[in-house]
């Protein structure tokens, strides 16, 4: 890319790492979230996990009327409306506080997600077609960046604001009248009030401010013409490696989301305190920071995007044997390492799946972003393995303690086919099929 060039994507870049910014902080709360609501909600492991599902069910709800919204009104005002919709999503909590509701929290949620959804149809292809294709994963690893210092940061705020004082309101809870229970639990909810509101006001206010950002047209490379007479291509399901691409990336999301979003309550369960607690979705982030910029560094001058991602795979099958293997702070260190198993996989999926795509690059996005679901359904098969886990061996004589910590550790084991289906998308599911749409040298 000439001089030139790269000055005239630098500011579209920046806007664009702004927006992954704020998804990556809204998104990244659920780690708080979590054990704060089961906590004032009085839920079970698998309840709680709903926080996640309500979030990214959401992307399989509005990733096609996402893509035809961004077709009627453009990028620019389809992720200024994104951001209004985020909004909207935060206010919810506010009522949701007042009556102490689970589904009205989880509403404000899949609110916020519906504009997610938008947001992220728009900046992922977006950003992957500003330059060249081989260097597709190096821009989406800046975005990375942008996103998990924002869930670092987001999950150490309302970490503290939500998580303050947890382990002596669960301790009394046991102790104390129902009425007193009710206004614990009370005074613990309306504690989402000011950050909520707060949230919402910076949201709409960048909703305003987007609209006037400098952001030029691009459009995706037009398919290349085959050799020899073949017919070219005209419907997306002539594309196996895209299919491939989006498992790969509904797997990818739910490991991800588990690496996360589970891992303050997983430390919770093997006996640390919430103020412990409450930092270790950050050193999952962190271990994501590092490798994202180890990725900006490497790609595409020392390593391609198909290499990272089998690195990525084989590293996310090693970090899952020792989370089994391990217990207590090493089991924990084991879960926030898969961060750095995971950064590099959705930047180097996304240009892989995207190549060759021509035309059919806005569908495929759409499709894309439907795959985010994973973190909707995976999370919560987690959940239930460790709920099912925790009472055959309550059944079996164990005290309720040592069978969370036992239930929680051994249901990690769902990530292996997860990275298993990564590793042979990295190997050979991303050329399925490309080979018959390019031209021979």
């Amino acid at each position: 890319m000439s001089q030139s060039s790269k000055n005239s994507t630098l500011v579209p870049i920046l806007i664009i790492a702004g927006l992954f910014f704020i998804f990556g902080f809204v998104t990244w709360i659920n780690g708080a979230l979590i054990p704060f609501m089961k906590t004032i909600n009085e839920l079970t492991d698998a309840q709680s996990y709903f926080v996640a599902s309500a979030s990214y069910i959401s992307f399989v709800v509005m990733a096609l009327p996402a893509s035809y919204i961004l077709e009627k009104i453009g990028y620019r005002k389809g992720m200024s409306l994104g951001l209004f919709i985020m909004a909207i999503g935060a206010l919810v909590f506010i009522p949701a506080a007042e009556a102490r509701t689970y589904w009205v929290f989880l509403a404000g949620i899949f609110i916020q997600g519906i504009g997610m959804t938008i947001l992220q149809t728009a900046s992922n292809p977006y950003i992957t077609i500003l330059g060249p294709i081989e260097s597709g994963a190096k821009r989406i690893a800046i975005m990375g960046i942008a996103n998990k210092t924002a869930g670092a940061l987001g999950s150490l705020i309302f970490g503290a604001i939500l998580l303050s004082g947890i382990d002596e309101v669960k301790d009394k809870l046991g102790s104390v009248s129902v009425e007193e229970k009710g206004q614990l639990l009370d005074t613990m909810a309306d504690s989402v009030f000011m950050p909520y509101l707060i949230m919402a006001i910076v949201l709409f206010v960048l909703g305003i401010l987007i609209r006037k950002a400098p952001l030029p047209h691009v459009e995706a490379s037009p398919i290349e013409e085959a050799e020899g007479g073949e017919t070219s291509k005209t419907s997306i399901f002539q594309f196996p490696h895209l299919w491939l691409g989006v498992l790969t990336l509904f797997v990818y999301v739910g490991a991800e989301v588990i690496a996360g979003d589970t891992i303050i309550s997983y430390g919770i369960s093997l006996g640390f305190t919430g103020e412990e607690a409450k930092f270790f979705t950050t050193y999952t982030l962190m271990a994501m920071v590092a490798t994202y910029a180890l990725g900006v560094f490497l790609i595409p001058k020392y390593l391609n995007q198909g290499t990272a991602l089998k690195i990525s795979a084989v590293l996310g099958i090693v970090f899952s044997v020792c989370i089994l293997s391990t217990t207590g702070i090493t089991s924990i260190i084991f879960v926030a390492a898969l961060g750095i198993a995971n950064a590099l996989v959705w930047p180097a999926v996304w240009p892989l799946t995207l190549e060759g795509l021509g035309e059919f690059t806005k569908t495929a996005s759409a499709l894309l972003i439907m795959a985010i679901s994973g973190g909707a359904i995976i999370p919560p098969l987690y959940g239930r393995l460790v709920d099912a886990n925790k009472h055959e061996l309550i059944v079996s004589g164990i005290n309720e303690a040592d069978a969370l910590a036992t239930a929680a550790t051994s249901s990690y084991w769902i990530l292996i086919p997860c990275y298993a289906i990564i590793l042979y998308f990295a190997l050979s599911g991303h050329k399925l099929g490309i080979k018959k749409i390019k031209i021979n040298n």
